[in-house]
């Protein structure tokens, strides 16, 4: 026997076992229970919301002999009949197929006659919207005053393209999109049924990657399956077979594209496509993320919104607090237009790694928002101290003339003075005023820098101590300047040389545990605000 696929084995049969359309459901059920049924609807919706699958099912109860609570009882001969589609009741129609004059013409005689057994004679008039101007002229008049024996259901995906004559004439009825939640809920039910093992954070990807349609999501989880036959189906399975990118990945692109680094975010993508990553789907993931990236910076209560673990809902929050809202909106302006623009595109990679660039390099576009994301990179080295040697060398002296002559380097240099180095009180003040210390610095400076475990370095240094990977490379390697700009914050404080060693915690402990905390050792309160 040949393989039923899953969104086709499990199509429902009864209303009960309809998901995520209980508005439409309940209003049905109710028709056929009070025999108040109408004489054409017009379903709208997207793909795969359960628009033909209701269609039919209320097609088998309105001719049911035995209904129980208005849903057919599927033993009679009626629905065994409609079912195995054998019925002369009713009748399917391709609109995009069947969409001239004529055929609706043949529609207008075959009304002429009852129904050979049954109650209604049900026509279902799928995709609708593909018939013809004349078409839907000729439908007009039978859809107006058809026979009392006569049901019109109409399916549509675009209901904009149905004339005004048409939608007056029918009960409307708009299918939602089918929530994550629900469409998880019924693929465990499935999956347990089928007697597959697969993780539930693997079932919720693929529930997102339906976009609203049970059937996508059912025929997406029947390609994984099928990928791996016999196996349990885990998420980075799924992200395999689907050619889709983890969060993670998407995480440390952020970061290079905050860092202005071309060469890291390039060499990013080139790993995804090396794996095999599919360049749509990960454009279109990305610019989601970006999406949610924004709705935290715009309320706090958005865990109900974003369908994500905690987890990553606080990494997601951290990563919020390192991009300007409207260098953020500009991301997504960039990757929304890219995403039209790969639909009929040859060299895909091509326009991502040039969408890439316009990210990490804003002055290379001279719009408004690009205006703002360059603004926001010259505050951030202005705070880090970018511009400090150049200004130094730059300043001179005026001559009796009023013009500026440059002062030597060597001069300047000179006239810096000589700091004393720090002594453990001296690290006191530096800890004691750490708020006024990281409000000098950016973002990502100021946010990976509150990660640190403060304790006391060798020959009198700051000992910062990171449990996270990520900031201790950021300090460490000083990108952006970050390890600079604390320097000089650090001295600016207390006037004199302050040494900083940076380490990382490996012990899988939390550092605060293993190292002892500056301000218990030297005993000050800690002065430590929060922005």
């Amino acid at each position: 026997m040949s393989y039923t696929a899953l969104y086709r084995k499990f199509r429902p049969q009864e209303f009960t076992d309809v998901r995520g359309q209980d508005h439409i459901v309940t209003t049905l059920k109710n028709q056929i229970k009070a025999d108040r049924i109408g004489h054409a609807y017009l379903f709208c919706g997207t793909r795969g919301t359960g628009k033909t699958t209701i269609a039919k099912i209320f097609a088998r109860a309105v001719n049911c002999e035995h209904p129980a609570d208005g849903s057919p009882c599927g033993e009679c001969a009626a629905c065994r009949s409609i079912a195995a589609g054998t019925s002369m009741n009713v009748i399917e129609i391709d609109a995009a197929s069947n969409n001239g004059v004529d055929n609706i013409r043949q529609i207008r005689e075959e009304v002429e006659y009852r129904p050979t057994e049954g109650r209604y004679k049900v026509y279902i008039i799928d995709e609708v919207h593909m018939l013809s101007i004349g078409a839907f002229n000729a439908l007009l008049k039978t859809l107006e005053e058809p026979p009392s024996y006569v049901i019109f259901i109409l399916a549509t995906t675009e209901s904009h393209k149905i004339p005004i004559t048409i939608l007056s004439r029918c009960q409307r009825y708009d299918f939602r999109r089918i929530s994550i939640d629900v469409i998880a809920s019924r693929l465990r039910e499935l999956m347990d049924e089928e007697q597959v093992t697969v993780e539930e954070k693997a079932l919720r990807y693929i529930a997102k990657a339906g976009d609203g349609s049970m059937r996508d999501a059912l025929s997406l989880l029947d390609q994984c399956i099928a990928f791996y036959l016999g196996q349990e189906l885990t998420y980075d399975r799924v992200l395999e077979t689907l050619g889709a990118v983890d969060t993670e990945i998407f995480s440390r692109l952020l970061r290079h594209i905050l860092d202005g680094n071309v060469t890291g975010t390039i060499g990013l993508l080139g790993d995804m496509v090396t794996e095999g990553r599919d360049l749509g789907q990960f454009v279109t993931d990305f610019t989601w993320y970006l999406r949610n990236l924004m709705l935290l910076q715009g309320s706090d209560d958005m865990e109900d919104v974003l369908d994500i673990s905690s987890e990553n809902l606080a990494l997601l929050k951290e990563e919020a607090q390192m991009v300007d809202g409207m260098v953020l909106m500009r991301y997504i302006r960039i990757f929304s237009e890219l995403g039209s623009q790969l639909k009929y595109a040859v060299q895909k990679r091509i326009l991502i790694e040039i969408a890439l660039v316009k990210l990490c390099r804003p002055q290379m576009e001279q719009d408004y928002e690009s205006l703002i994301d360059r603004i926001d990179g010259l505050e951030r080295k202005l705070a880090e101290g970018a511009f400090a040697a150049g200004s130094a060398a730059q300043s001179g002296r005026t001559d009796a003339d009023g013009s500026m002559s440059a002062a030597p380097r060597d001069v300047a240099a000179a006239k810096k003075p000589v700091m004393e180095k720090a002594v453990p009180e001296d690290i006191q003040k530096v800890i004691a005023g750490w708020g006024s210390i990281l409000s000098r610095l950016t973002g990502v400076t100021r946010t990976y820098l509150k990660k640190a475990v403060k304790s006391l370095g060798s020959d009198g240094a700051l000992l910062l101590v990171f449990d996270d990977p990520n900031a201790y490379a950021y300090v460490e390697e000083n990108r952006s300047g970050c390890r600079d700009a604390l320097v000089a914050a650090m001295e600016e404080q207390t006037g004199k040389t302050v040494g900083l060693e940076i380490r990382l915690n490996e012990s899988g402990q939390p550092g605060e545990e293993i190292y002892p905390d500056l301000g218990e050792l030297i005993q000050f309160e800690i002065e430590d605000e929060d922005f």
